[in-house]
């Protein structure tokens, strides 16, 4: 008779000391299977761990000739009594590791072919084969734990902005194409041939309305859309926290934003974190670690040396001062021992490294001691400081004997993008990065604009609504890109986790930023007129923020890639192996859309 598997008593990892001497029903996978002297042990796993059946040739005949049949990834049901383990086989690796499950009763529910890879956390296999099979992959428990972990982070958001008096509100899948930024992805419309839906890539100006429609706090978790070039780490579809307050000012939205973050970390990993964040302007965090989301874990700040080096003779470094450029360093403590083929020249060396993202080369110096003590140079550009710039450089910088200096000369942004990355590597190869350690800080005062002399105009540095800071107002006319956003970014471990700003609720201002973006009059109203009618009628002030759920899921889990917090992802490329989509479709349904493709031969 078959087992009532719709009955079972709890789950596999769920089995422990409380019910010894109890029978249970059990539902799962066969994980392993081993045969000793005549009894045949099988790991059983489901979504809550593993525990071990036994099965005996003279209590339960019938039960262990089924259980020799068995095969990785056969799906059963099982009864039997929980009973503890002998003393010295306990295992110590799983939550029921001191009980087993003594089978008197097995209904074989399904066979299994053989798997393509072993169902473990450790397996080497290629993503693709992992989506192409990702009904199995998803069976390994580092993704069990991921997508369960996913579950309780949303839980625990909902359940705090609920608390804090927000209302979740669902907003539009179709909607306006307004090409800024990323391309969207594109829906052709039966009813009206010829013109598309969007896909949205943020609520962002929906949510603006809601707020001019009075509904003054509004979170949403909501799936959006961005049709990105292949990079890694990217996904097209991804999902986001979505935030919006109304009658707020910066600190109002950091304090709430800063509330889910101390909860999720705290119920999920028993972290504390700080309260309130600590805040770093977007200045400084260029000047001292070259980037707009640093890793404050370690130190190895950057140091402007450019009034030293001035004065030496080393055109590297002379010629990008004289073209108005930076000459900018990093101490390494104890660097001295860094060996001169990790520097220069092994094919992973730093400057290698370097190289790939467009230096020009890696000059640097060991620092040991001189005469009398005092610091001296020694290899790589020692021979360009002489006199007083040997102590002028070590007292800028820091250093000591047994340090090293590494060096980077060229445009004020190129300086940046060379010493960020090569401090990310040199504290990842000598171990600087403590583990278990959580920084979290806010990183404000963001530019509004920024400008492209490629084609001579400016881009929003974030979105086209973001409000300046009101001191800075007057600069819109005169001088645009020292003007300040008002704008905040969160950022743990080097990670961009949410970001947001205050929105622009004057029409005036918002009219006035369209046209520093060149959109004319008429641009403006036929890609944003929506939002224009809405700010001349009362909006409120307001602002709110974002934050990638999958980024956050990633980082509560201490995983690598973003591919292992979704359910069903797709390839660098937007390819999904398992359901092979995008696919192309056939000519009648391109037809009723009016549409017709131009590609000779579909990509395979």
């Amino acid at each position: 008779m078959p087992l009532p598997y719709n009955q079972r008593t709890c789950y596999c990892g769920q089995v422990s000391e409380s019910l010894i001497g109890r029978s249970v029903l059990l539902c799962g996978w066969v994980a392993t299977r081993r045969d000793h002297g005549g009894m045949v042990f099988i790991d059983l796993r489901d979504r809550e761990g593993i525990v071990q059946l036994k099965f005996n040739p003279e209590t339960d005949p019938s039960a262990h000739e089924i259980a020799g049949r068995l095969r990785s990834e056969f799906c059963v049901a099982i009864r039997g009594e929980v009973v503890a383990r002998p003393a010295g086989l306990e295992n110590a690796q799983i939550a029921s590791g001191r009980v087993e499950v003594n089978v008197r009763e097995i209904d074989l529910l399904s066979t299994s072919e053989t798997p393509r890879f072993p169902i473990e956390d450790d397996v080497q296999v290629k993503d693709e084969t992992r989506l192409e099979y990702r009904f199995l992959d998803l069976r390994r428990p580092v993704m069990q734990r991921s997508l369960i972990s996913r579950h309780r982070a949303v839980k625990l958001i909902r359940d705090y902005f609920n608390e804090s008096g927000f209302i979740e509100i669902e907003t539009p899948f179709l909607t306006k194409s307004t090409p800024e930024g990323a391309r969207d992805f594109l829906v052709p419309s039966r009813k009206q041939p010829g013109s598309f839906y969007a896909l949205p890539q943020s609520p962002q100006l929906f949510k603006q309305l809601l707020m001019m429609s009075g509904f003054d706090k509004y979170m949403q978790i909501v799936r959006c859309f961005r049709d990105e070039d292949s990079r890694k780490d990217r996904q097209p579809e991804f999902t986001q926290l979505d935030v919006e307050m109304s009658f707020v000012q910066m600190d109002d939205v950091l304090r709430v934003a800063e509330g889910y973050l101390r909860r999720v970390w705290k119920e999920l990993l028993g972290v504390s974190i700080p309260d309130p964040l600590p805040r770093m302007t977007y200045a400084q965090a260029l000047a001292e670690y070259g980037i707009d989301r640093p890793d404050t874990r370690y130190d190895l700040r950057i140091r402007d040396v450019s009034a030293i080096c001035a004065r030496t003779d080393f055109r590297v470094f002379t010629e990008p001062l004289a073209r108005g450029g930076a000459v900018r360093c990093i101490r390494v403590p104890g660097g001295a021992d860094i060996p001169q083929g990790e520097i220069e020249k092994a094919e992973n060396s730093y400057q290698a490294i370097l190289k790939g993202i467009g230096a020009g080369g890696l000059p640097y110096l060991k620092v040991e001691a001189g005469d009398g003590g005092k610091p001296a140079f020694k290899t790589g550009v020692a021979k360009f400081f002489t006199g007083d710039a040997v102590g002028e450089l070590c007292a800028a910088t820091g250093a000591q004997p047994g340090d090293a200096l590494f060096f980077a000369a060229d445009s004020v942004d190129n300086v940046c993008k060379y010493l960020a990355r090569l401090r990310e590597e040199v504290a990842r190869r000598r171990g600087l990065i403590p583990e278990g350690l959580w920084n979290f800080l806010w990183i404000v005062d963001f530019p509004l604009l920024e400008y492209h002399a490629d084609d001579q105009r400016y881009y929003a540095v974030h979105h086209p609504f973001t409000a300046p800071m009101d001191e800075d107002l007057p600069l819109l006319a005169t001088d645009p890109l020292r003007v300040r956003a008002k704008a905040y970014d969160v950022v743990v471990n080097g990670v961009e986790l949410a970001g947001g700003s205050i929105r622009i609720h004057r029409a005036d201002v918002q009219s006035r930023i369209f046209e520093l973006l060149a959109l004319t009059p008429q641009e403006a109203e036929l890609k944003f007129g929506f939002l224009l009618r809405a700010l001349r009628h009362g909006p409120p002030p307001h602002g709110g923020f974002a934050m990638g759920v999958d980024r956050m899921v990633m980082l509560l889990n201490g995983l690598d890639s973003l591919l292992d917090t979704f359910s069903f992802p797709k390839t660098q490329e937007g390819y999904c192996p398992l359901t092979q989509a995008p696919s192309p479709v056939d000519e009648k349904q391109l037809r009723e859309l009016s549409i017709r493709s131009t590609v000779a031969e579909p990509r395979k």
